[in-house]
């Protein structure tokens, strides 16, 4: 009978475990270049790498909610400007990747990359180079 608690006591753990992480993965909405079961903590700090770089708001990318007039609609697509980003994000992975990442034993800490900032430096639309 205790072996029978035990098995449904961790069934039920693994089935809350693996709803959790199914949630999580879901509550990102429209992502096409950035993993999906991204953590909200990385895709954020990401997300203010790219305001910073480019020394811009939120708004420059997402637009405006229809059902929230005061909030952002990060799903949508509406703005060219996101797909423009999207293009960017696949460029910088792609040259980090073919240029800095060949070495698997370097750790990707340790060595310069590629960034929003390595042309942008600040500068939505940075001038030609």
């Amino acid at each position: 009978m205790n072996q029978l608690k035990t098995l449904v006591g961790i069934s039920i753990f693994v089935v809350i475990g693996i709803s959790a992480t199914k949630m999580s993965a879901l509550k990102h909405k429209n992502l096409k270049v950035l993993p999906k079961d991204i953590s909200e903590k990385k895709l954020d700090s990401l997300m203010d790498h790219y305001t910073k770089a480019l020394a811009v708001t939120c708004d420059f990318c997402h637009s405006a909610s229809k059902e929230k007039p005061d909030s952002l609609d990060f799903a949508s697509d509406d703005k060219l400007m996101k797909e423009e980003a999207r293009k960017m994000i696949r460029l910088t992975f792609q040259l980090n990747k073919d240029y800095f990442y060949t070495d698997k034993t370097i750790k990707p800490e340790d060595i310069k990359t590629v960034s929003c900032n390595t042309c942008h430096r600040g500068d939505a639309f940075p001038a030609d180079l």
